[in-house]
């Protein structure tokens, strides 16, 4: 595999981003919502750099099956998300991709009515993307290719790793070991 951003880069650019939305929020309360299992690592930093009350809660999505690097259909659970009306609400993914998960997820908590909700990715890749919305803050923007680490996977694998790479054909056929 490549490695397309570092454990350093990230680093970086994740309390860069906790301090504009602390500044955005500016001691508002805050209801992190992550997405699982993708965003779990970005909201433990991200929630570190946010400087201002926030409580967190997750919600489940995904459009990826087993060992598939395209999407399939589209699941959305929304157990986990307290009542939301009249909250300020960010919405915490791992990728933008097409968009189709943020949009979707975006307007199931809409429908709960919240005080305001925002989008915050770590990656998007702009040229996928099919869906007129887009995320209020996003820490990079990459390329179309198939990427791990931070917490993005291949079939359960990679999530650990702690910084973002491109996996190459060999290592589509093998799991990780790192």
């Amino acid at each position: 595999m490549r490695t397309l951003l570092t454990e350093s880069e990230i680093a970086d650019r994740v309390r860069m981003l906790g301090q504009q939305i602390t500044g955005d929020y500016q001691g508002q309360p805050l209801l992190v919502v992550g997405v699982l299992h993708g965003s779990v690592v970005l909201v433990a930093d991200l929630i570190r750099s946010i400087a201002t009350p926030h409580q967190m809660a997750f919600v489940r999505a995904s459009s990826y099956r087993g060992s598939t690097t395209v999407h399939g259909e589209l699941v959305t659970t929304l157990d986990g998300l307290p009542d939301v009306s009249g909250r300020h609400v960010l919405l915490i993914d791992d990728i933008f991709d097409t968009g189709r998960t943020l949009e979707r997820l975006s307007q199931e908590i809409r429908a709960r009515q919240p005080a305001s909700l925002r989008a915050a990715v770590l990656l998007w890749k702009r040229e996928r993307q099919e869906v007129a919305s887009q995320p209020d803050y996003f820490a990079f923007e990459i390329p179309d290719e198939f990427v791990v680490g931070y917490g993005l996977d291949y079939n359960g694998d990679y999530r650990h790793l702690p910084y973002i790479a491109v996996l190459e054909a060999d290592d589509l056929a093998t799991p990780s070991s790192n």
